[in-house]
């Protein structure tokens, strides 16, 4: 609205308005005319001439008695004037048109004016969109970064959990592991204490079997002998081979072995040849022989009587793959 009122202010000047124009026109012909009646009265009144007279008289005289003067004479017609015709009025020329250059300078200023506004608010905007842009980016940029440390912290925790839990299991299984060792050594000693309890227990019951013997019948060893059974206590030299018939058969080794090693084995029996103990004296070197070995003796549980009908209390054994 403010830029149609300054373009008003601005405009060049609106042409007379029509009614205006006749106006001045009418104006200008009565003048005319009356210029031209009265030049016309003019001429003929200096046409008519004025004629006066003065008489003088040399001897004063008496005057007479006023005559009676005539009647004036009518006056003579009126002279008719012509009125001449009314010269055609003078040719109304076209108003010329207004100057307009300083309008046409008001209207450049003006359009510049304008444009310069228009340019002026395009810029405007532009920064303003361009400020809107960078914002907006910062925004997008700000919350990228706090998506990404917040993955971060929660890779991190989790790196840390998984390594907790792997601490807590290795922690458990090293605790697994030493409960089980303890527990083994428990039973070892369990086991050993056991074996020595009855090994103690079968030597006393043998001595009070021997003593009972004795009493019964007279010793049979030599004068120069200081034990207390009624004869030797050794095995015979074929019993060492009737134990070997009846353990290897139940030796179980399918594996190959490098070489022929030996494993000696302690075995406790009772009287009647039932094993009640063993222990390995010397290893073989090859773990998986030495337990084949043993599992052997808890399958044969009982071992045969010597050439004598006896049982030895204990004896050692020696076990070769290739025996």
């Amino acid at each position: 609205m403010h830029a149609h009122t300054d373009r008003d202010q601005f405009a060049p000047p609106r042409p007379p308005a029509r009614l205006r124009a006749i106006t001045l026109a009418v104006l200008v012909h009565a003048v005319l005319i009356g210029a031209l009646t009265w030049g016309v009265n003019w001429k003929n009144t200096a046409d008519q001439p004025a004629v006066e007279a003065e008489l003088w008289a040399a001897v004063p005289t008496l005057a007479a008695p006023r005559a009676v003067e005539p009647p004036p004479p009518p006056p003579p017609p009126p002279v008719q004037q012509v009125t001449p015709p009314a010269p055609p009025p003078p040719p109304v020329r076209a108003a010329e048109p207004p100057d307009t250059r300083e309008a046409d300078i008001a209207i450049e200023r003006e359009k510049k004016r304008l444009e310069q506004e228009k340019k002026a608010r395009e810029q405007q905007q532009l920064r303003e969109k361009r400020e809107r842009d960078r914002k907006e980016e910062e925004r997008r940029d700000r919350l990228e970064q706090e998506k990404k440390e917040r993955l971060q912290k929660e890779r991190d925790k989790e790196k840390e959990q998984r390594e907790k839990q792997l601490a807590e299991q290795k922690k458990a299984e090293q605790d697994k592991q030493k409960k089980l060792a303890e527990d083994k050594r428990k039973a070892d000693e369990a086991s050993k204490r056991k074996a020595e309890a009855e090994a103690k227990h079968l030597a006393e019951q043998r001595e009070a079997n021997l003593r009972r013997i004795q009493g019964l019948a007279g010793a049979t060893g030599g004068e120069n002998a200081t034990g207390t059974a009624l004869r030797s206590a050794g095995p015979s030299g074929s019993y060492g081979g009737k134990v070997a018939a009846k353990v290897k058969p139940n030796i179980v080794y399918p594996d190959a072995i490098s070489g022929n090693p030996r494993a000696e084995v302690e075995v406790r029996l009772s009287p009647d040849g039932t094993i009640v103990g063993k222990r390995l004296v010397q290893s073989s070197g090859n773990k998986a022989w030495d337990d084949a070995v043993l599992r052997a003796l808890d399958k044969t549980e009982t071992l045969p009587r010597d050439v004598d009908g006896r049982v030895p209390p204990s004896l050692t054994i020696g076990f070769r793959p290739q025996d």
